[in-house]
């Protein structure tokens, strides 16, 4: 079993869950946060690679700033996809596998029901293009790469990072006076950051390659899960549904883009935890985290 990990993004919410998760599991680890590590300087990705000799190479490292990438798609695009092909060389030359995270947003949302890894693509904006580009970098320069699509990412690594969550975004709208509104049209599968990493981990040691989906397994839209999360929290703000057409963002987004984990599920991984219990584990993490 392969023993050195190479985790970039190893900061960022999925990052954490990823080292706590590989780390528990014996794998020895070089986290490579943003701080540490430019991702599109090739040089230096090429430089820590070699110097550290990986088995392993996972990036959770990313631009999501999905607004702002309509102003500068550059930037996005040099993180999320030319950063990507600088990992994917350097997989090459060291013989070492591949890992890397995409996102819901390269479907346009049309299908009006979980997608499926053989379903088309076709994203709708700068972030959505740049996260296609890496997807195909990673399997243009390498014949096996583990390209695994997730959807609204949460964790109790949000509690640490400058951009927070959804979760940690509602709670602080409810500790308010104001009205909350929240989308109705757009569904998801939001999916927990700890379990996400743990099936991460699942695919690898079965020796699985590929495209896979590992979305939160539950189908549903953004104004039901803060309705949910408040329900968790104990809190009753005051939360009203709004839509596309009153809530106009520079970048469009597929109004449903939720994930089928079903081909992860018939490759013999664990299904991914009903949403109810994602939410409990994460409050309960949260309180040891956040000062009483």
């Amino acid at each position: 079993m392969a023993k050195r990990v190479a985790i970039f993004g190893s900061a960022g919410q999925l990052g954490v869950e990823l080292v706590r998760t590989f780390a528990e599991a014996g794998y020895t680890l070089l986290r490579l946060s943003r701080a540490e590590m430019d991702v599109v300087d090739q040089a230096a990705v090429e430089r820590q690679l070699s110097s550290f000799q990986p088995d392993i190479v996972i990036n959770s490292a990313a631009y999501n700033m999905v607004d702002v990438a309509e102003k500068e798609p550059k930037a996005a695009f040099e993180v999320n996809a030319l950063a990507v092909r600088n990992m994917a060389v350097a997989c090459r030359q060291l013989d070492a596998r591949f890992v890397h995270f995409s996102t819901d947003y390269v479907f346009d949302g049309t299908a009006g029901r979980p997608y499926t890894e053989s379903d088309a693509v076709h994203p709708l904006g700068a972030y959505a293009v740049s996260k296609l580009a890496g997807e195909l970098y990673a399997q243009a320069y390498l014949e096996s790469p583990l390209v695994i699509r997730t959807c609204g990412v949460f964790g109790p690594g949000g509690l640490q990072t400058a951009r927070g969550n959804f979760i940690e975004t509602m709670l602080r709208l409810g500790r308010g006076q104001q009205t909350i509104r929240v989308v109705e049209d757009h569904v998801a599968s939001p999916t927990y950051a700890p379990a996400l990493a743990t099936r991460t981990l699942a695919l690898l040691e079965k020796g699985l390659t590929g495209l896979f989906h590992i979305g939160g397994g539950t189908a549903l839209s953004w104004y039901e899960f803060a309705r949910m999360v408040f329900q968790q929290a104990g809190m009753n703000p005051e939360l009203r549904p709004t839509n596309e057409r009153e809530y106009r963002t520079p970048a469009r987004r597929p109004k449903f883009s939720a994930l089928s984990n079903e081909k992860m599920e018939a490759s013999g991984i664990e299904p991914m935890p009903a949403l109810s219990d994602a939410l409990a584990d994460y409050f309960r993490r949260r309180q040891r985290l956040t000062p009483s």
